[in-house]
């Protein structure tokens, strides 16, 4: 019998290339439905066969997260687990490495999309573009504008140099910006292009406008609050495109409306889709509903780089983006 594959949710981009992988897997799909559904099916035996999956953020409200539950649920021929989206918070990744699930995700398609849309936000923070946008659609010309501020000679502190944060780097070098850095380890020179590897609090003080550009874990949950905003400059400018939860939102919003912080740009929030109501009220901040990766051509890259995880894996050829905690180990299914 052929190896079975499992679609969990709606595939926008790559429909054909999904019915092609029939001519050598058994195709099922799971595309409408609830947590307890997915969890019945799973019961039932009607996934007994299935020895992975395609899954994404945007199949969440179906099955939920891929917690330890649903991952205790999964029949045991289920050997891994390929993402769409570059982060990948909602899947217990130990549960995973404990039934040796392994588990893929999209970095680097997403680079670039989310690189545009942090310099979008950056510019429209220091300019306090949103009184003037608004005061424009409501009949008022600038309304209230209020001058702002040009990117050139402001240091850039990015809080995470991986693709995207090195992304938003050459992006922000075009507008004459300094660059500095903290990942917990610094990259190969090769890698910096310029860039300064500095500490975490020496980041904090020196940023004119701090870009978080890092994954979410227990580590990094609410890696900026009260604490680290008081250790910033005055009237510093923050950019956050990667998870809300990276930083304390109401700790955020006191630190906006006190002046600590002169300006925000968010495209994520740490309770999505509620917003704090301090920032939609803040005409300081200028809000994006998590956009990052919303263009056709990157959607299309990441729908094909999960297919690709999921022919490596099924294939035994490897996947081609195992999550970074799940490389090296010997069970994992890695293209090496």
């Amino acid at each position: 019998m052929s190896p079975t594959v499992l679609l969990i949710g709606e595939l926008a981009h790559t429909t054909e290339e999904w019915k092609a992988l029939g001519t050598k897997y058994t195709l099922l799909e799971f595309r409408h439905g609830t947590r307890d559904d997915f969890l019945a099916n799973c019961a039932s035996g009607a996934y007994d066969a299935v020895v992975g999956c395609y899954r994404s953020n945007a199949s969440v409200p179906l099955t939920g997260p891929f917690d330890a539950a649903l991952i205790t649920a999964l029949p045991p021929p289920w050997k891994f687990v390929c993402h769409n989206g570059a982060g990948y918070d909602n899947i217990d990744v130990a549960a995973c490495s404990a039934r040796r699930i392994a588990v893929s995700a999209t970095p680097g398609a997403v680079d670039d999309a989310t690189a545009d849309i942090a310099i979008f936000l950056l510019l429209g923070a220091l300019r306090q573009a949103h009184t003037s946008l608004t005061a424009l659609r409501e009949g008022r010309w600038k309304g209230d504008a209020k001058i702002g501020h040009d990117p050139r000679g402001k240091t850039l502190g990015i809080l995470g140099m991986g693709g995207i944060g090195r992304a938003v780097a050459h992006r922000a070098r075009g507008f004459g910006m300094r660059i500095i850095y903290h990942n917990r380890r610094r990259l190969d020179p090769s890698l910096e292009d310029g860039a300064e590897y500095v500490g975490f609090d020496e980041l904090l003080a020196r940023a004119d406008v701090l870009s978080l550009n890092l994954a979410l874990n227990k580590s990094t949950r609410h890696i900026i609050a009260a604490r680290e905003l008081a250790k910033m400059k005055k009237g510093v400018v923050v950019v956050n495109t990667a998870r809300g939860a990276l930083i304390d939102e109401a700790e955020l919003v006191e630190a906006l409306e006190a002046g600590q912080v002169s300006a925000v740009g968010l495209d994520v929030f740490e309770n999505e889709p509620t917003v704090h109501p301090g920032l939609v009220r803040n005409e300081r901040a200028f809000l994006l509903p998590h956009l990052g990766t919303s263009t056709v051509e990157t959607q299309r890259e990441m729908e094909l780089l999960v297919l690709r995880n999921l022919e490596g894996a099924v294939d035994g050829e490897g996947m081609v983006t195992l999550v970074s905690e799940q490389k090296g180990l010997d069970w994992a299914l890695e293209k090496r």
